[in-house]
């Protein structure tokens, strides 16, 4: 039976004291931040334009401000030792190693990712958990949802190496669906309803999650004693960046995210979020109140929701079920895509799922006010980079009115019989101006005092090489501000226009070339070039002000490319910056999966394809995980792919006929008959020659 919330347990009290808090020094500072800005701009808020320009100023200072007492909260607790009423702090350690172990299910969904290098990583789990000697609580599930047979196929073989070397039978498996609806969490939702009643609980991983056995025990254990807790969501750190961009993701992540992830834990308490990854669910409530239904609306808020995580969460809180965030649970890890150009077409398709949860946000009935308010933080991370760029053609106007039309004594809305002389107040500004610069800036300067408190430093490099690597991520992250902002604004009026996203799987190790670095990145050059010339002829001060702007715009090709370059992620580590702990003493489950990854593999003298049709094993795989597809219409169009096959090989077929011969036992089983009686001079034939002199036994 589903249990209901206890409005009166203690820790709803201290968050709402909490949140009242951080609401009311969020609000007074950006009251006082947007007064100073009234009085800075000439008219003093008396055109519409400088209306606009402060209503804009206020949303966008509103949500920088709570980023930064958010920080600063984390900062203060983690200074005192950690946040007495988190959910792990309930539990000595000792009670938790005597708490027994339930029965979960560790399931990582995948969808056309590199197959080694994915899988290698499920094998460092493993490999960590059979350290602990605790293999037999646990099963591990591949859930592909990857439609090219060129992956699947290298999918299937690479699972069944996998199991027969670390001798998984019964305890790894692998599934694909023919047709991938809902995506991700309809990939879940698949798994749910087959195994769903086999487990108490599963841990969700992403293709570049990495979480140690002892932290995976750690949460089922906490589970354990705390029923009312649907949700378990650890806060992962970064790790194996190799080029620059990915590297000053990764140093970042490291030293920043500690302090923010502390103060959010604390502010949300039981009423978090889910990311989608390295986190533990509770299977049950989760398979009875997280269906997610489809949207009605228009547009963008009709079909199926595509971004789930937030959903979920949401919809367990309002069925009884608590969600905490636990920074403290260490060793949880993901990887960041390696190039800027990676991040941007992965967040395409994150800000259209963000935004499409307005409609929950607003109409969905039931939801707690702290959920709700995590569609909203969801939903800001995109559209505030849209309100920066509408901030700045709002100034771009004022300054146009003030330069070439003649100074209006009587501005809009001025109905004194006075009239209303422009101030410049310069002195103001600059107080606004450093005030907004503190709350960008100043937690990273506390994340330097918290390492220096927790006798990091040395772990980062030192002092001098930590602050030179702070300093010269605040430089990157000044450049690619800009960038992103374009990028965002236009991706979140792609998502308004119901612009159709194609979905594929991330780039893990390829670099940006010049070519597509400038064809991507030549619009918002050519803008920053031309607004920055059409300052200088407005007037010189307004040029100065729109460099910041303008210039990390004209140089985002080559900054694109040079952060994406691996040689350059390399030449920082040599000299010492952006480091890591993790890199400086390695966590066994990491040192596991960079060994695997790291095995040079010999050049295959046949594909995954033709492997699965001509070698005894690999074809013996295939044919039981395949069915008998041989019914009705695909009868004639499975025997006319696999003559089709036999004749020229898998090369001229389409993905839709060799996906139905592969998936077919009585046509795998025939091609790796005939194909092994082919003459030589055939395409089968050749492959069988060139196999026999290379393994002539």
């Amino acid at each position: 039976m589903t249990e209901t919330y206890d409005s009166r347990a203690p820790w709803r009290m201290r968050a709402f004291i909490r949140r009242s808090l951080i609401t009311m020094f969020v609000v007074s500072q950006t009251v006082v931040a947007s007064y100073f800005l009234l009085q800075v701009l000439p008219y003093h808020g008396g055109t519409m334009v400088e209306l606009a320009i402060v209503a804009v100023f206020a949303v966008l200072y509103l949500w920088i401000s709570f980023g930064f007492w958010i920080a600063v909260y984390g900062f203060g607790l983690r200074l005192a030792g950690g946040d007495r009423q988190s959910l792990m702090r309930r539990h000595s350690q000792a009670e938790l190693e005597a708490t027994a172990l339930s029965k979960t299910a560790i399931v990582m969904p995948v969808y056309h990712e590199p197959v080694k290098w994915t899988l290698d990583g499920l094998k460092a789990i493993y490999r960590d958990i059979e350290r602990e000697g605790r293999l037999d609580d646990f099963d591990f599930f591949v859930l592909s949802d990857s439609q090219d047979p060129d992956v699947w196929v290298e999918e299937q073989q690479a699972w069944g190496r996998m199991v027969e070397e670390l001798g998984a039978e019964g305890r790894m498996f692998y599934r694909r669906r023919r047709v991938n609806l809902n995506f991700k969490s309809g990939n879940v939702a698949d798994f749910l309803r087959r195994w769903g009643k086999d487990y108490q609980y599963m841990v969700v991983l992403d293709a570049d999650s990495l979480l140690s056995g002892e932290t995976i025990q750690t949460m089922v254990r906490v589970m354990n004693r705390e029923p009312r807790v649907g949700i378990l969501q650890t806060a992962p750190t970064v790790i194996n960046g190799r080029s620059a961009f990915a590297r000053i993701q990764q140093f970042s992540s490291r030293l920043y995210s500690p302090l923010f992830a502390t103060g959010l834990a604390a502010v949300q308490m039981g009423d978090a979020a889910f990311w989608g990854h390295n986190a533990i669910i509770r299977v049950a409530p989760f398979m009875a109140h997280c269906g997610l239904r489809k949207l009605q609306g228009a547009g963008i808020w009709r079909g199926p929701i595509m971004s789930h995580d937030f959903v979920e969460a949401a919809f367990l809180g309002r069925a009884g079920y608590e969600v905490w965030l636990e920074p403290s649970l260490r060793t949880s890890y993901e990887e960041s895509p390696p190039t800027l150009d990676d991040e941007l077409a992965r967040d395409q398709r994150w800000s259209k799922g963000n935004i499409q949860h307005a409609a929950l946000m607003f109409f969905e009935p039931g939801l707690r006010l702290a959920h709700r308010f995590a569609f909203l933080n969801g939903i800001m991370a995109y559209l505030s980079s849209l309100l920066w760029l509408l901030f700045l053609v709002l100034t771009t106007i004022a300054a146009v009115q003030l330069t070439i039309t003649p100074i209006d004594y009587f501005p809009d809305g001025h109905d004194s019989l006075m009239p209303l002389w422009p101030e410049w107040r310069p002195a103001w500004a600059v107080s606004l101006v450093v005030s907004t610069m503190a709350l960008l800036f100043l937690p990273k300067l506390l994340a330097i005092v918290d390492a220096v408190f927790r006798r990091q430093v040395r772990a980062f490099g030192g002092g001098m090489r930590l602050l030179g690597s702070v300093l010269f991520e605040i430089v990157v992250s000044v450049l690619l501000a800009p960038i992103r902002m374009l990028a965002h604004s236009h991706a979140v009026l792609s998502a308004l226009l119901n612009v159709r996203l194609s979905w594929a799987g991330q780039n893990r190790t390829e670099e940006t070339g010049w070519r597509e670095a400038v064809i991507r990145h030549l619009p918002g050059m050519i803008l920053g070039a031309v607004w920055s010339a059409f300052a200088w002829t407005l007037d010189p001060m307004f040029f100065y002000w729109s460099l910041p702007v303008s210039v990390p715009l004209m140089l985002a090709a080559p900054t694109t490319v040079w952060l994406s370059r691996l040689r350059n992620g390399q030449r920082l580590a040599d000299s010492g910056l952006l480091l890591t702990p993790e890199e400086r003493s390695p966590v066994p489950v990491l040192v596991d999966a960079r060994h695997y990854r790291c095995r040079v593999r010999e050049e295959p003298l046949l594909t995954p394809v033709e492997k699965a049709i001509l070698l005894p094993v690999e074809n013996r795989l295939h044919r039981h995980l395949a069915r008998d597809k041989r019914k009705g219409h695909r009868r004639a169009v499975i025997a006319e792919a696999v003559k089709a096959c036999l004749r020229d090989g898998c090369v001229g077929l389409d993905r839709e006929a060799l996906s139905l011969v592969l998936e077919d036992r009585a046509s795998l089983e025939e091609l790796h008959r005939l194909a092994w009686r082919s003459p030589p001079g055939t395409f089968w034939g050749a492959k069988v020659q060139c196999l026999v002199r290379h393994w002539p036994d």
